[in-house]
């Protein structure tokens, strides 16, 4: 599998409905290809301090943020790939890095400060965050069902629908059951547009017609809140 492992890029985020949607999929299909692995499930352990104080941060909008998870695509096996990605956004740009690790040494090096196998540029940035942070630990699993869209004229421009968006602070591990308490509405759809440029302007003229508008959407984000509220309730 070939994956994509330095990004940046604006990514813009929509709340639809599931008839938007099919309506939207209809109109980008002379535009857009599907992504060749398909319909997927993306899971992730996101990492903070114990205070989550990366996450509290986040939230509060600030110019500059940063977060680091694990990732794997479907279930993680203990001799399966997954990558550790470092996503920062500065003044609305997004830069991710990721390096590719079993899920195994994966684990070691990021629970257990066992160093990894084949050093890079990428994985010092990895050890300077973990230094950075000082007492990371996994906090969150969030999973979700993806369907993913290319250009067909510029493969950079995507568009991806996140479904079934679920999270859960015990068993964090990937290798785990998939499944947690839901985030969205079970009749809404998180859109995500990722462009390096301008929008295209049949997806504007769709999104003004749909009255469909940007929002300010954190998977991470949206469920620390509710994993707050609950403790409040």
């Amino acid at each position: 599998m070939e994956y994509q492992n330095v990004f940046k890029r604006y990514e813009l985020k929509y709340l639809i409905t599931k008839k938007q949607k099919e309506k939207m999929l209809s109109v980008m299909e002379p535009y857009m290809k599907a992504d060749k692995f398909g319909r997927s499930t993306i899971c992730n352990i996101y990492y903070d301090t114990p205070d989550y104080s990366l996450i509290k941060r986040s939230l509060e909008g600030p110019v500059y943020k940063e977060k680091l998870r694990l990732r794997s695509y479907g279930r993680a096996k203990k001799d399966g790939p997954v990558f550790i990605e470092i996503k920062k956004k500065y003044k609305g740009v997004v830069y991710k890095r990721r390096i590719a690790a079993l899920e195994e040494e994966a684990m070691a090096y990021l629970n257990e400060d066992i160093p990894l196998a084949h050093p890079c540029q990428i994985s010092e940035e990895l050890d300077y965050f973990k230094e950075f942070y000082k007492t990371l630990r996994p906090s969150m699993v969030i999973s979700y069902e993806r369907e993913a869209f290319f250009g067909k004229e510029d493969e950079n421009f995507r568009m991806t629908f996140d479904e079934n968006i679920l999270w859960r602070d015990e068993d964090l591990s990937l290798c785990d059951e998939i499944g947690g308490t839901s985030i969205l509405e079970p009749d809404r759809v998180l859109l995500e547009v990722k462009v390096s440029d301008a929008m295209p302007l049949w997806l504007a003229e769709f999104l003004s017609a749909e009255k469909i508008f940007k929002t300010s959407f954190s998977k991470y984000g949206s469920a620390y809140l509710q994993k707050q509220k609950g403790k409040t309730a």
